[in-house]
C-alpha cells in the first residue's frame, strides 16, 4: 500500500539560535528531507552604502566596522586600500607590516568563532566553543592595546594607521604566537578524528568545484571545493609578496574539508605573523592626510582576502569631501547563494550544518 504524502513548508528563523543572525530559511519538506529551500534575508538591512554618500570619507571608517563585525579589521582594511588607490595615497613600510600582522590576527580571531559556532550546530555544545573563545579572548586583549576596542575599532586610516603599536604589544604578541600553534594541535586532538563530528559532516552539503566557481563563492567554502584561489597571492596587495605561506584546499568540499580549512589557515596565519613580526621596520605609520580628502574624478575597487572570502569596495569620487557612489562585495552575501544547491536532498538536521559550515555575518549580507 502506498501512502501518499504532501511536502511540507517548515520555517527556519528569522530568530533560531542556528541562524547566525537574523535568516529564514523557508523549506519545503518530504518528510525530513529538503526539497526545497527559499533563503530570505533583509531583516538586519542598514542601508550602509547610502549612507556612505552622506558622510565623508573619514567618517564612513567607523561604519566599516559594523558590516563584519566579527571582523572588522579587515573591513577597515579593504576600504582602506580603495580609498588610497581612488586618492593615491601612499602607506609607510612599518604601517604596512602593522596591518597584516593585524589582518591575520583577525583572520584567527574569526575561524575561532567560525569552527566553534560550527561544532555547536554539530551538536558539541559549548566545550569546543569555550575552548576557541579562549584564545580569541588573547587577540581581543591585543586589539584593545592598539585600538581601546574590542569589537568595533576603527583602527585603519588613510596613508596608515591611527596610532602606532604600544611597547606592551610585541612582547604579548610573541607571547600569543608561540602559544597558538599548541592549541591548535590540541582542537586537532580533540575534534579531527571525532567520531559524530565526521558522522554529521563527512560527505555532508557537498559543494562541487563547478559549483563553487558559477556561484562566485571565495574564501573557505571555494578552497574547501578544491580551488586554490586567495587573493593574497592571486591578486596581491599590501605586502604580503614577501611572505612565505601555503593555501589549503579541500578535494571534497563538503563540510569536514569547509571546517578543515579554517583549521589550517589558522596555521598560516601565524605563520604569517612570525615572518612580520621578524621584518618589522621602524619609522611613521601614517603619512600626512588632510582630514577631509577631494579623491579626483574617478572610481577604483580594491579587495583583500578577508576571513569569509573576498571582500571589496567600489567607490566612485566626484572630486567631494564624500564618495559618490559605494558598493561593498561581501563574502557572506555571495557564498550564501549556494547555500540552496548546498542542502536540496538532504535531512533538516543537516541543514543546520551545512549553513554553519558556510560562515556568514549577516550584518555583512543585509549591509
Amino acid at each position: 500500500m502506498v501512502i501518499k504524502t504532501e511536502p511540507i513548508i517548515l520555517n527556519i528563523g528569522p530568530a533560531h539560535p542556528s541562524t547566525h543572525g537574523v535568516f529564514r530559511m523557508r523549506t519545503t519538506l518530504d518528510g525530513e528531507v529538503i526539497v526545497e529551500m527559499e533563503p530570505i534575508f533583509g531583516y538586519l538591512h542598514r542601508s550602509i552604502e547610502k549612507l556612505a554618500e552622506e558622510r565623508t570619507y573619514t567618517g564612513f571608517i567607523p561604519l566599516t566596522d559594523r558590516l563584519d563585525y566579527l571582523a572588522a579589521m579587515s573591513n577597515n582594511l579593504a576600504y582602506c586600500l580603495t580609498v588610497e588607490k581612488l586618492a593615491g595615497i601612499p602607506v609607510p613600510e612599518r604601517a604596512e607590516y602593522i596591518r597584516v600582522i593585524i589582518a591575520e590576527l583577525q583572520r584567527i580571531a574569526s575561524h575561532l568563532i567560525a569552527v566553534g559556532a560550527f561544532l555547536q550546530d554539530c551538536g558539541a555544545f559549548m566545550t569546543p566553543f569555550l575552548y576557541m573563545i579562549r584564545e580569541r579572548e588573547k587577540i581581543l586583549d591585543l586589539f584593545e592595546m592598539v585600538s581601546g576596542q574590542r569589537l568595533t575599532y576603527n583602527y585603519m586610516r588613510f596613508g596608515g594607521l591611527s596610532q602606532d603599536i604600544p611597547e606592551e604589544f610585541l612582547p604579548a604578541l610573541r607571547k600569543f604566537v608561540d602559544q597558538m600553534p599548541s592549541y591548535i594541535d590540541e582542537y586537532d586532538q580533540l575534534l579531527a578524528e571525532n567520531e559524530i563530528l565526521l558522522a554529521r559532516t563527512k560527505g555532508i552539503g557537498i559543494l562541487s568545484r563547478e559549483m563553487a566557481l558559477n556561484t562566485s563563492a571565495s574564501g573557505p567554502v571555494l578552497r574547501a571545493s578544491g580551488v586554490e584561489w586567495d587573493i593574497r597571492h592571486a591578486d596581491p596587495y599590501s605586502i604580503y609578496p614577501r611572505f612565505e605561506f601555503e593555501i589549503p584546499t579541500g578535494m571534497v568540499g563538503d563540510c569536514y574539508d569547509r571546517y578543515w580549512i579554517r583549521i589550517q589557515e589558522m596555521r598560516q596565519s601565524v605563520r604569517i605573523i612570525k615572518q612580520a613580526m621578524k621584518q618589522l621596520p621602524p619609522g611613521p605609520v601614517r603619512s600626512t592626510v588632510p582630514w577631509l580628502i577631494h579623491p579626483p574624478v574617478g572610481e577604483a575597487y580594491a579587495h583583500v582576502e578577508a576571513p569569509k572570502g573576498e571582500l571589496g569596495f567600489y567607490l566612485v569620487s566626484d572630486n567631494s569631501i564624500a564618495p559618490y557612489r559605494c558598493h561593498i562585495r561581501g563574502p557572506s552575501l555571495i557564498n550564501l547563494t549556494a547555500l540552496r544547491d548546498m542542502v536540496v536532498g538532504w535531512k533538516i538536521a543537516d541543514a543546520i550544518v551545512i549553513f554553519g559550515s558556510i560562515d556568514i555575518c549577516m550584518g555583512e549580507v543585509d549591509r
